[in-house]
């Protein structure tokens, strides 16, 4: 006879955090725009799309973008409250490098480009006015994160320093592969 013993279940009391950030859902009127948008920038493929819902991933995920179709849905005017962006994190600084002179070619540029310390970012708006961040981290590992936040420079720079996406291709291209640490 097999017994079969049950995996250690936790206590209700616990606390468990999920593995990852699943998916992002955005409300619109025109999903044909946005779903063209979502496509073009993350490089997404349509999994199932309905009059109501079109779902996009750009990875082994189900889905990572759904547009639910509402009729009176309006552009984001970032002045309520609400989510402020949406944030994807790239492998290596050439591959945000890469997007941002792909996106430029197609004409789709940033609204900001940031290099808040922990991340070089650029940020896009879809059709919606909804801000998508591009970003690459800066640093290997958390513990290496940790020792530059105990230098000051988050308080010294604490929203980060506004950069020029041309002169980042041009040092990249130049053979500098790292983004730079704000001091």
């Amino acid at each position: 006879m097999t017994v079969i013993v049950p995996a250690h279940i936790p206590a209700p009391s616990a606390t468990i955090s999920p593995v990852r950030i699943s998916h992002c859902s955005i409300q619109t009127a025109q999903v044909p725009a946005m779903k063209k948008w979502y496509e073009t920038v993350l490089g997404a493929a349509t999994v199932y799309q309905s009059d109501k819902v079109c779902l996009l991933t750009f990875d082994d995920e189900h889905h990572r973008v759904a547009l639910i179709h509402t009729n009176d849905a309006t552009p984001n005017d970032h002045r309520g409250p609400g989510i402020v962006h949406i944030a994807m994190t790239y492998a290596k600084l050439g591959n945000l490098v890469s997007t941002y002179e792909r996106l430029k070619s197609l004409g789709i540029k940033p609204d900001s480009a940031i290099n808040h310390g922990p991340s070089t970012s650029l940020y896009y708006c879809d059709p919606d006015g909804n801000h998508l961040e591009l970003l690459v981290d800066n640093f290997a590992s958390v513990a290496e994160l940790g020792a530059w936040f105990k230098t000051g420079a988050h308080e010294r720079h604490p929203g980060g320093e506004p950069f020029d996406p041309e002169d980042l291709v041009t040092r990249y291209r130049e053979g500098n592969k790292q983004p730079e640490v704000l001091t």
